[in-house]
């Protein structure tokens, strides 16, 4: 039986150089935006300059550079853990569109920060931490698939709180950029939920088609109220003249020997 949290099923060896896979991007995002901010720490740039400010032309630049610059150290560590996780469970899990997924969800929230959100710099990847756990979750609805299912019940056990965060008026917190990015992993999953997995795509229409594979069993013929009662007694009487014969053969029958 395949394994429902294995990607590939062929040995230990795969899934284990799968799995180192998919934390190298993760590993490599985290080391960089670490970089920026202890680059930011010494140098002592304004991160406000690289956020992304609403509807002001020199703000568009944020959309690239806005997710990789924080307040303080408390912000970044708080994006740290849950950017890791959250882009190395897509990758190991989603591997046919992790990649593309993450910098949709990138792009789209910055855009959409840009147009939507209040005139003020917007800076911190939080934006992409929401709609990671927007897209992993939702792909459980969209692509249900027993793994994909399970795994949106994980991301909304660990992460249920963070959907506080999409609340307005929350001072010091772009409550913006998580809500357009929760709604910008929503539409990245819808936008991909038929470029299934291998795994998933046998199990496309149905999660739990086995349940319903064994044939129904009926209590009753299915045609028996279709019958009158003389076609019953008939019926029933020639079952009986079969049994008999069985048990008592006609003295013409050749194929028993005695």
């Amino acid at each position: 039986m395949k394994s429902i949290i294995e990607s590939e099923s062929d040995g230990l060896e795969l899934t284990r150089r799968h799995f180192y896979e998919s934390m190298r991007f993760p590993l490599v995002a985290v080391a960089f935006i670490w970089l920026v901010h202890l680059y930011q720490s010494v140098s002592g740039f304004d991160p406000g300059e690289y956020g992304v400010m609403s509807r002001r032309l020199w703000g568009l630049r944020g959309i690239v550079t806005g997710p990789l610059v924080h307040g303080s150290w408390g912000h970044l560590l708080s994006n740290t853990f849950p950017l890791f996780v959250l882009t190395g469970i897509s990758l190991y899990f989603y591997r046919k569109v992790a990649m593309r997924a993450f910098w949709m969800i990138y792009f789209l929230t910055g855009v959409a920060v840009w147009l939507f959100a209040r005139p003020v710099s917007h800076i911190g990847a939080s934006g992409v931490v929401y709609g990671l756990v927007a897209f992993i979750f939702w792909n459980g609805i969209f692509r249900r698939s027993l793994r994909s299912i399970m795994l949106a019940a994980v991301v909304m056990l660990l992460y249920s709180g963070m959907f506080m965060g999409v609340l307005p008026d929350q001072e010091g917190i772009s409550w913006e950029s998580h809500l357009l990015g929760s709604l910008m992993g929503i539409f990245t999953s819808f936008w991909f939920k038929d470029e299934l997995e291998d795994d998933e795509a046998e199990r496309r229409d149905d999660p739990f088609a086995d349940e319903r594979d064994v044939e129904k069993q009926y209590f009753l013929p299915r045609d028996v109220f279709e019958k009158t009662k003389a076609e019953r007694i008939a019926e029933e009487e020639a079952r009986r003249q079969q049994q008999g014969d069985q048990i008592f053969p006609p003295f013409w029958d050749q194929s028993r020997t005695w």
